[in-house]
Protein backbone atom coordinates (compact mmCIF):
# COMPACT_ATOMS: atom_id res chain seq x y z
CA UNK A 1 0.00 0.00 0.00
CA UNK A 2 1.24 3.47 -0.87
CA UNK A 3 1.80 5.96 1.95
CA UNK A 4 -1.10 8.35 2.54
CA UNK A 5 -0.69 11.86 1.16
CA UNK A 6 -1.65 15.17 2.70
CA UNK A 7 -3.43 18.05 0.96
CA UNK A 8 -0.05 19.58 0.05
CA UNK A 9 1.03 16.42 -1.80
CA UNK A 10 3.51 15.25 0.85
CA UNK A 11 3.47 12.32 3.25
CA UNK A 12 0.57 12.46 5.72
CA UNK A 13 1.92 13.49 9.11
CA UNK A 14 0.58 12.44 12.51
CA UNK A 15 -2.26 14.60 13.79
CA UNK A 16 -2.31 13.55 17.47
CA UNK A 17 -1.51 10.65 19.74
CA UNK A 18 -2.63 12.48 22.91
CA UNK A 19 -5.55 12.49 22.55
CA UNK A 20 -5.38 9.55 20.19
CA UNK A 21 -7.28 10.49 17.06
CA UNK A 22 -8.19 9.25 13.62
CA UNK A 23 -10.93 6.96 12.38
CA UNK A 24 -8.53 4.04 12.84
CA UNK A 25 -7.19 5.48 16.14
CA UNK A 26 -3.68 5.48 14.70
CA UNK A 27 -2.97 9.17 15.36
CA UNK A 28 -3.36 10.04 11.67
CA UNK A 29 -6.30 11.29 9.62
CA UNK A 30 -6.24 8.18 7.44
CA UNK A 31 -9.41 7.09 5.70
CA UNK A 32 -10.84 4.12 3.89
CA UNK A 33 -14.14 2.73 2.62
CA UNK A 34 -15.38 2.05 6.15
CA UNK A 35 -14.86 5.69 7.16
CA UNK A 36 -18.25 7.01 6.06
CA UNK A 37 -17.67 10.35 7.83
CA UNK A 38 -14.32 10.98 6.13
CA UNK A 39 -12.40 11.91 9.32
CA UNK A 40 -9.60 13.50 7.32
CA UNK A 41 -9.11 17.11 8.50
CA UNK A 42 -6.53 17.59 11.25
CA UNK A 43 -7.71 20.55 13.30
CA UNK A 44 -6.71 22.36 16.45
CA UNK A 45 -10.00 22.59 18.30
CA UNK A 46 -11.26 25.83 19.81
CA UNK A 47 -13.90 26.54 22.44
CA UNK A 48 -16.04 28.13 19.72
CA UNK A 49 -15.85 25.03 17.53
CA UNK A 50 -16.55 22.68 20.46
CA UNK A 51 -19.65 24.73 21.31
CA UNK A 52 -20.87 24.58 17.70
CA UNK A 53 -20.25 20.85 17.49
CA UNK A 54 -22.19 20.27 20.71
CA UNK A 55 -25.04 22.46 19.43
CA UNK A 56 -25.11 20.39 16.23
CA UNK A 57 -25.41 17.17 18.24
CA UNK A 58 -21.81 15.93 18.42
CA UNK A 59 -20.51 16.70 21.91
CA UNK A 60 -16.75 16.33 21.63
CA UNK A 61 -15.94 17.99 24.95
CA UNK A 62 -17.66 15.52 27.29
CA UNK A 63 -15.67 12.47 28.39
CA UNK A 64 -17.02 9.10 27.23
CA UNK A 65 -15.03 6.53 29.24
CA UNK A 66 -16.88 3.63 27.61
CA UNK A 67 -15.15 4.64 24.36
CA UNK A 68 -11.85 5.52 26.09
CA UNK A 69 -12.50 9.15 25.14
CA UNK A 70 -11.50 11.82 27.66
CA UNK A 71 -13.22 14.67 25.83
CA UNK A 72 -11.51 17.41 23.87
CA UNK A 73 -10.39 20.80 25.13
CA UNK A 74 -9.24 23.87 23.22
CA UNK A 75 -5.79 23.32 21.76
CA UNK A 76 -6.22 19.58 21.21
CA UNK A 77 -5.62 18.24 17.72
CA UNK A 78 -8.36 16.05 16.26
CA UNK A 79 -9.24 14.36 12.96
CA UNK A 80 -12.48 16.04 12.04
CA UNK A 81 -15.03 14.97 9.42
CA UNK A 82 -14.50 16.96 6.23
CA UNK A 83 -18.19 17.85 5.94
CA UNK A 84 -18.27 19.07 9.57
CA UNK A 85 -15.24 21.27 8.90
CA UNK A 86 -17.00 22.73 5.85
CA UNK A 87 -20.13 23.34 7.94
CA UNK A 88 -18.09 25.01 10.70
CA UNK A 89 -16.43 27.27 8.12
CA UNK A 90 -19.86 28.28 6.80
CA UNK A 91 -20.86 29.10 10.40
CA UNK A 92 -17.65 31.14 10.92
CA UNK A 93 -16.48 28.72 13.63
CA UNK A 94 -13.90 26.65 11.76
CA UNK A 95 -10.87 25.63 13.81
CA UNK A 96 -7.33 25.95 12.48
CA UNK A 97 -6.15 23.21 10.13
CA UNK A 98 -2.81 21.39 10.20
CA UNK A 99 -2.32 21.00 6.44
CA UNK A 100 0.55 18.50 6.68
CA UNK A 101 -1.65 16.16 8.73
CA UNK A 102 -4.84 16.61 6.66
CA UNK A 103 -5.49 13.73 4.26
CA UNK A 104 -5.64 14.50 0.52
CA UNK A 105 -9.10 12.88 0.27
CA UNK A 106 -10.38 15.96 2.11
CA UNK A 107 -10.12 17.82 -1.19
CA UNK A 108 -13.09 15.84 -2.52
CA UNK A 109 -15.25 17.82 -0.06
CA UNK A 110 -13.32 20.93 1.03
CA UNK A 111 -11.54 23.25 -1.42
CA UNK A 112 -7.81 23.69 -0.84
CA UNK A 113 -8.27 27.47 -0.74
CA UNK A 114 -10.60 27.13 2.26
CA UNK A 115 -8.12 24.88 4.05
CA UNK A 116 -5.33 27.40 3.38
CA UNK A 117 -7.54 30.20 4.74
CA UNK A 118 -7.78 28.29 8.05
CA UNK A 119 -4.23 26.94 8.12
CA UNK A 120 -2.58 26.86 11.54
CA UNK A 121 -0.22 29.76 12.06
CA UNK A 122 -1.91 32.03 9.52
CA UNK A 123 -2.56 35.61 10.61
CA UNK A 124 -6.25 36.45 10.83
CA UNK A 125 -6.12 40.15 9.84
Amino acid sequence: MDPALNVLGGRLETCSTAPLTGFFRDGCCNTGPEDQGRHTVCVIVTAEFLALSKYLGNDLSTARPEFRFAGLKPGDRWCLCAARFLQAAQEFAAPEVVLEATHARTLEIVPLELLHAHAAGQHKD
